[in-house]
């Protein structure tokens, strides 16, 4: 039986959708939203419906941006001959909080999972490799999540760079097997990066 109107259903049942939120948890946020000015409620559907129709993937290293290239490529100040893989545009806030790495990123936007359908096809290696080919990388950094995925996808990346002669690394493991970078706190990351080795 639903006690909700219609509506106040429908919408509790699509922030229920979101990942991190429960039922109760969407409930609040419904009731919440009924409860806002009018004008507030346009402002957060209109940035809703700006972010998802602008925001689209950097050119050069698959970020999210709303240009052709994001602000990180943009930077000439960076070191060009180091790329750091990381798995989603949410690890690059993770690891720019370090304020340790002066290079450029590669977001795959996944990893290779055969479980759920995922093969190299599926994530933004082939764009990571004509970076590789096209430019003057001298090192490439894999900072993909300790899971046996992420664990999976470093060392295909890893094979595949090999006859480049690229030096190609991997963070330490200062963080748990099956932890998410986001996660993590500044000191943790900084530790994986200053201890990170040739695969």
């Amino acid at each position: 039986m639903n006690y909700y109107a219609l509506p106040i259903a429908n919408l509790i049942e699509q922030f229920s959708k979101l990942p991190g939120i429960g039922r109760k948890t969407a409930q609040r946020l419904a009731f919440y939203i009924l409860e806002m000015e009018p004008l507030e409620v346009e402002k957060l559907a209109a940035s809703i419906t700006d972010a998802k129709e602008k925001v689209h993937y950097c050119s050069q290293c698959c970020n999210l941006t709303d240009d052709d290239l994001c602000h990180i490529c943009k930077d000439d100040r960076r070191d060009q001959s180091i790329i750091c893989v990381v798995e989603g545009a949410r690890d690059i806030i993770a690891m720019e909080r370090t304020k340790e790495f002066n290079g450029l990123y590669h977001v795959l936007h996944g990893v290779i999972s055969p479980m759920k359908n995922i093969g190299p096809d599926e994530i933004r290696i082939k764009e990571l490799l004509n970076r590789v080919y096209n430019g003057q990388v001298e090192e490439v950094i894999l900072a993909i999540n300790p899971t046996v995925e992420g664990e999976a996808t470093a060392l295909y990346i890893a094979k595949l760079l090999k006859p480049l002669e690229i030096k190609t690394t991997r963070i330490a493991h200062g963080i748990p097997v099956g932890g998410d970078l986001e996660y993590f706190d500044e000191v943790t990351l900084s530790k994986a990066m200053e201890n990170r080795r040739e695969l």
